[in-house]
């Protein structure tokens, strides 16, 4: 490990790959294409298309350029293979120089392509001039969509590799290579599924993801999934025209309280349980009345904490608990809700998640 080759290897592939899927902490620096050329890719917000256009090009170009940089980099950390003259470095290397020189000239050569008559052979371009009138070329769908983009009403969600833009009469999709674009008027759009996270990336708070297929009746737009949170669905649907069917039958948790009692359920599960006395009876729950209780409070936190026993009989279910430790908490703080302390709903003891046992 004291090589220099073997830590400019582990550095480089490190850093590529927080290059090419970059993590909040990298964007934040300004480590991303769009930061770094932002002098020639232009203000997002007055030109939207034209911006991705050229963002969508460069970032093939820089991304295709990474192995070649190895090569270069490799000159200066292994000056003992003389990989700087090429006829006396290994053949494994000559290949590799070779392959990566061919990447770059095509990535190069796409790029041209692309900007030849004004951009018009681009991927971005060609998309739009599939909603073009007639007698009318992909820039009037350019200037329609930038208009609305510079509009302050307009939905957005989404990490920058993945966001979702819904204005008043496109749906967007921006990725790291492309732009997918739907008319709002042409789009059926279908809840197919979603997943549900304990914990956010980047908040201590849960979280679920619904997917979304947005499939146009016009053939030659191609369905694309777009992804969002779960508390973010009315919003979308209050921005869309179109009604956004859910087949798979996805629950879709609207608040933040839905979601945290799922994951209050699913660490309660993980506690240790208690074992009812024999003779003793379960009895209905005293919130819902629905269903017997099936949780007792037992102080398991046994080091310095506020936590403090309680002396109840089992009387409440697992989902009117989570409901009363929901109710008790900061809304504003959710980030705080897995690690707090709430008084027991009928003698005051304050209890954590941990001292929540299932009932067997």
């Amino acid at each position: 490990m004291d090589r220099p080759d073997t830590t400019f290897s582990l550095a480089y592939i490190v850093l590529s790959l927080c290059f090419v899927f970059t993590p909040n902490e990298f964007r934040s620096a300004g480590f991303t294409v769009q930061h770094m050329f932002s002098g020639w890719l232009g203000s997002e917000d007055i030109s939207f298309i034209q911006h991705h256009i050229k963002r969508t090009t460069l970032t093939l170009i820089v991304h295709c350029f990474l192995p070649l940089g190895y090569y270069v980099g490799m000159c200066l950390a292994a000056p003992e293979q003389n990989l700087l003259y090429i006829h006396h470095a290994s053949q494994g290397w000559q290949i590799y120089l070779a392959v990566s020189l061919a990447i770059q000239l095509v990535s190069c050569a796409l790029a041209f392509y692309w900007s030849r008559q004004g951009w018009v052979n681009h991927p971005i371009c060609k998309a739009l001039s599939v909603h073009a009138l007639p007698n009318s070329s992909w820039r009037a769908v350019a200037s329609s969509i930038n208009t609305e983009f510079r509009r302050i009403d307009k939905f957005a969600s989404g990490s920058p590799s993945a966001r979702v833009i819904v204005t008043d009469t496109w749906v967007l999709k921006v990725t790291t290579y492309h732009l997918h674009v739907a008319l709002h008027q042409d789009c059926h759009l279908t809840v197919t599924d979603s997943k549900h996270h304990s914990l956010s990336p980047d908040l201590n708070t849960p979280v679920q993801i619904v997917t979304i297929t947005v499939a146009s009746i016009n053939p030659r737009v191609k369905s694309f999934d777009i992804r969002l949170k779960s508390t973010e669905y009315v919003e979308l649907q209050e921005k869309l025209r179109a009604p956004i069917r859910n087949a798979a039958n996805v629950v879709i948790h609207l608040t933040m309280s839905e979601l945290f009692l799922d994951t209050f359920k699913s660490y309660v599960r993980m506690n240790d349980v208690y074992r009812c006395p024999s003779g003793q009876e379960p009895e209905p729950c005293i919130g819902c009345m629905q269903v017997n209780a099936n949780v007792k409070l037992l102080r398991l936190c046994h080091d310095d904490s506020e936590c403090q026993l309680c002396f109840c009989r089992p009387m409440w279910c697992l989902t009117c608990m989570g409901k009363w430790f929901a109710s008790r908490q900061d809304q504003q703080q959710p980030e705080t809700w897995l690690s707090s302390r709430v008084p027991c709903p009928t003698c005051r003891a304050k209890f954590c998640i941990l001292d929540v046992c299932p009932i067997i």
